[in-house]
C-alpha cells in the first residue's frame, strides 16, 4: 500500500475529499495582476519560478545548451535539406522520449513516490483495455499522439523558424544590444504563452472543434507525463502557433527554443499527476499543475493557467473547492 503523510491526508480530506492530495484551498491565481498591487507577493511569485531550481530554469538551461551545442551550423540552415531537418527532428524526438519516459517510470511504473503529492487516487489505465483510447490503451495512445503528431509538428515550427532566421527574415536580438530586455523576454514569454493558451483553448472547446480534435487530449481524465503533448494534429498546429510571437518581436534563438520547450516538454511535467518531486519527505522540485488538473476532471473550467487570471475575469475559474465544482457544472461549456 502506498504511504501518505498523515497530516497531509487529513488536511486534504477536510478541504476536498475527492482528491488524494491538493495544494492549499481555495487555490489562488498569480498575484502579478492583482489590484491593488501587492509587491511582496508579486516578487515571491517570480522568485519561485526563477530564483530556485524549477521547470522554468531547467528549460532555460536546456534552451541555451541546445543553441550552443545541439544546433546545425547556421550556414547549413539557409537551405532546406533533409540532413539538418532530420537532426533537429531526432533531437526533439529523443528529448520527448527521455523526459516523458523518466517521469513515467519513476512515478507510474515503479511508483517510487507512491501517492505522496499525487492529486488523483486512481491510477492510469494503460494496463487495461479502454475503447476510448487508440489501441485501447492509455499509454500507447498518449505515446502515439505525442511522437507521431506532437514531435513532428513541433519540429516543423522549429525548422521554419531557423530557415527564416538563417536567411535573415526573423527580427533578432543579441545580449549586447539590450541586456535588460534580453533577460526580460524570458519572463515575458510565459506570460504571452498563457495569453495565447487561454484563447486558443477556449476556441478548441467550441463543440465542432472539440469533437474533431481536442477530444483526443481530453481522453485523459487521469493524466501522466505522456498525456501532456497527446493531442490531435489540428490541436498541435493551433497550440504551437504561440511562437508567432517571434515573427513580430526581436528575440534571440535561445528565446524561441525556451518558448518551444515550455510548449513541448513542460506539459509532460505539468501532466505528471504529481505536484512535485519529493526528496527526504519534502517537495524539492515543482512539477504538476493542479490548476490544469482541475480542467481535466471538470472540463468546463481553468482554460488558461494560474500565470494570468483570465479564467477569473471570465467566470471559468475553479479554485478546487466542492462549491466551485457545483458552480462550474452549471456552465454551458
Amino acid at each position: 500500500m502506498d504511504n501518505i503523510d498523515g497530516s497531509q491526508s487529513t488536511q486534504n480530506q477536510q478541504a476536498n475529499p475527492s482528491w488524494n492530495y491538493h495544494p492549499e484551498l481555495p487555490m489562488k491565481v498569480s498575484a502579478v495582476f492583482s489590484w491593488p498591487p501587492k509587491p511582496v507577493k508579486i516578487i515571491a511569485w517570480f522568485a519561485k519560478s526563477w530564483l530556485v531550481p524549477s521547470e522554468r530554469t531547467l528549460w532555460l538551461a536546456f534552451a541555451f545548451a541546445t543553441w550552443i551545442w545541439l544546433m546545425p551550423p547556421v550556414e547549413q540552415m539557409k537551405t532546406l535539406t533533409w540532413s539538418w531537418v532530420l537532426f533537429i527532428y531526432l533531437r526533439n524526438l529523443i528529448s520527448a522520449i527521455v523526459v516523458a519516459t523518466v517521469m513515467h517510470l519513476y512515478f507510474h511504473t515503479f511508483k517510487r513516490q507512491g501517492l505522496r503529492l499525487r492529486y488523483e487516487k486512481r491510477h492510469l489505465t494503460e494496463h487495461g483495455k479502454n475503447r476510448r483510447f487508440t489501441f485501447n490503451n492509455q499509454l500507447l495512445d498518449n505515446m502515439f499522439w505525442t511522437l507521431a503528431s506532437g514531435v513532428t509538428i513541433w519540429t516543423a515550427f522549429e525548422v521554419l523558424y531557423f530557415l527564416a532566421f538563417a536567411n535573415g527574415f526573423m527580427p533578432t536580438l543579441e545580449w549586447s544590444q539590450n541586456p535588460v530586455w534580453f533577460l526580460a523576454l524570458f519572463v515575458l514569454i510565459p506570460l504571452w504563452s498563457s495569453v495565447h493558451f487561454y484563447w486558443v483553448h477556449r476556441m478548441i472547446h467550441w463543440p465542432p472543434l472539440y469533437n474533431m480534435a481536442h477530444s483526443v487530449h481530453h481522453r485523459n481524465i487521469i493524466t501522466g507525463p505522456w498525456s501532456g503533448l497527446s493531442m490531435h494534429p489540428i490541436e498541435h498546429l493551433i497550440y504551437f502557433s504561440s511562437i508567432i510571437l517571434h515573427v513580430f518581436v526581436d528575440t534571440h534563438p535561445a528565446h524561441m527554443l525556451f518558448h518551444l520547450y515550455l510548449l513541448s516538454l513542460n506539459p509532460m511535467a505539468e501532466h505528471s499527476g504529481y505536484e512535485g518531486l519529493e526528496v527526504k519527505e519534502r517537495n524539492r522540485f515543482d512539477l504538476g499543475n493542479f490548476f490544469h488538473q482541475l480542467h481535466h476532471r471538470h472540463f468546463k473550467c481553468n482554460y488558461g493557467s494560474a500565470e494570468m487570471p483570465w479564467d477569473k475575469w471570465f467566470g471559468s475559474f475553479h479554485d478546487g473547492t466542492p462549491e466551485a465544482s457545483k458552480r462550474i457544472q452549471k456552465r454551458p461549456w
